[in-house]
């Protein structure tokens, strides 16, 4: 009996192939990647809401939940980092037809996920206010920031869980369960932003931290959906901890991939620190509007990862099946859809700056500094259109080194230095031209690191396995 055979009849789950293997590609990719683009827009939807109410208690209050970004970003980083490398290592188990290896690593996955919230509740508890005063002596700024980021640290299971459970339903091509777990989340968390900021039907006025509260709050509802949707519905994997011990070589198969995207998002975190180091010698109104711009950011960016959520199973399922046919066409048909979608995203950006800064109660000042900061950045978006799917393929295909190497690269080899040049030459207005130069020598390392991979993973599946 052969191995496969072994591993077929040791699992409980009926041997047919997914949908990820024979659905024709566009409706694939639609059907993966709609639900998460709409939970993606849902997401980014909050995330602004959450800082227009703030921006209503004050503009330091709004400028210290910008100074926290770099520390959700951070944890995100590890949640969703750890969460491609499930994802990839699932699917491609899947697509090999080892679904009880499929299940150890989903397994692992939902421990790791404990382990990183531990982490950082730890973390955030001591040293929240040791990273707000290094950034600003400005005590009403440092109060704010502490309230604000002590919650969303030290209760920060809810999103570390959602991650995990979220991949786990992606890697299996079940994506409508994340859509619903993302949207119930955002949803609970834009309704409480309100109530517990202002203090609204009898709760008390919680200010910053209520906003934080609300955003807790909802993490741990969408983690609860995820735990229910993958007992229930996600039939091809078993998520139960029942005997459960973590295993060293999956919890390696998951890091090869996963490590490098947790070390590229990151990266992004310490960008955004500098960046906001950098503005803040200026003055704290410059950070207000990069903090608003990576808000009104994410209404560009979140559908596209939205897009990747979906493509990454698929190519990751496709590698392990050895259809390179399918491989190809998913990838040109994610190229031209992110690319046209951020076509769309530097026209907004471009022509109505003033009309986006009007949400947060923007000041005269920071309506100067922020309208052509938008309109510069924003000539970044169309390379990063492309880069963002390129980059997912090869977190997919098991290349994410070269993902790592390409974020290095262009956010602290390009970005930062490029920023501190200016600023001290031509001075605030012009740090804004860092983001487009360093997103076009992003375009050139994908590029040449594509060709690479193609040759090294994609053209090589023509030829058959000795």
């Amino acid at each position: 009996m052969s191995e496969k055979d072994t591993v077929l009849q040791t699992d409980d789950i009926p041997v047919q192939e997914n949908k990820m293997g024979t659905m024709p590609i566009n409706k694939l990719l639609i059907t993966m990647s709609l639900p998460m683009v709409i939970s993606m827009l849902v997401q980014a939807l909050y995330n602004i809401v959450d800082s227009i109410f703030v921006a209503k208690i004050s503009e330091n209050a709004l400028t210290a939940v910008s100074m926290a970004f770099p520390i959700q970003s951070l944890m995100i980083a590890f949640g969703a980092g750890t969460g491609v490398g499930i994802n990839s290592f699932l699917s491609k188990s899947l697509g090999e037809k080892k679904f009880k290896q499929a299940s150890d690593s989903a397994r692992n996955g939902i421990f790791l996920a404990f382990c990183t919230w531990v982490v950082f509740a730890i973390l955030g508890f001591f040293f929240s206010e040791l990273f707000f005063k290094a950034m600003t002596d400005d005590k009403e700024i440092i109060s704010y920031g502490v309230s604000y980021l002590r919650i969303v640290t030290v209760v920060s299971l809810g999103v570390f869980m959602q991650i995990t459970f979220e991949r786990l339903l992606q890697s299996t091509g079940k994506t409508i369960y994340s859509m619903f777990m993302q949207g119930t989340g955002a949803i609970i968390n834009i309704i409480l932003d309100p109530i517990l900021i202002f203090g609204l039907l009898g709760f008390p006025k919680m200010g910053v931290a209520g906003a934080a509260a609300a955003t807790v709050i909802g993490q741990i509802v969408a983690m609860t959906l995820g735990i229910v949707f993958n007992t229930l519905k996600n039939k091809e994997i078993n998520v139960s901890l029942i005997g459960f011990r973590p295993s060293a070589r999956i919890i390696k198969k998951i890091y090869a991939v996963g490590f490098p995207s947790i070390i590229m998002q990151s990266i992004t975190s310490v960008m955004t620190y500098l960046l906001n180091k950098i503005c803040i010698s200026f003055t704290p109104t410059a950070v207000s509007v990069v903090g608003i711009y990576f808000k009104l950011q994410s209404f560009i960016y979140m559908p596209i990862f939205g897009l990747t959520n979906g493509l990454v199973p698929i190519v990751a399922y496709n590698y392990g099946a050895r259809h390179k046919s399918r491989i190809i066409s998913v990838l040109k048909l994610a190229i031209i859809i992110s690319v046209s979608y951020m076509v769309l995203g530097v026209t907004i950006f471009q022509t109505v700056p003033q009309l986006l800064f009007s949400f947060f109660s923007a000041s005269d000042e920071m309506l100067r500094i922020g309208i052509p900061a938008l309109r510069i950045i924003s000539l970044s978006f169309i390379p990063a259109g492309f880069c963002i799917i390129i980059i997912s393929a090869f977190q997919a295909l098991g290349h994410g080194v070269y993902s790592l190497i390409i974020s290095i690269a262009r956010q602290l080899g390009v970005l930062i230095p490029v920023a501190i040049i200016t600023s001290k030459l031509f001075g605030l207005s012009a740090v804004w031209t860092a983001f487009p130069i360093a997103e076009t020598m992003s375009l050139l390392l994908c590029i040449v690191f594509s060709r690479r991979v193609y040759q090294q993973s994609v053209a090589v599946l023509d030829k058959p396995i000795n």
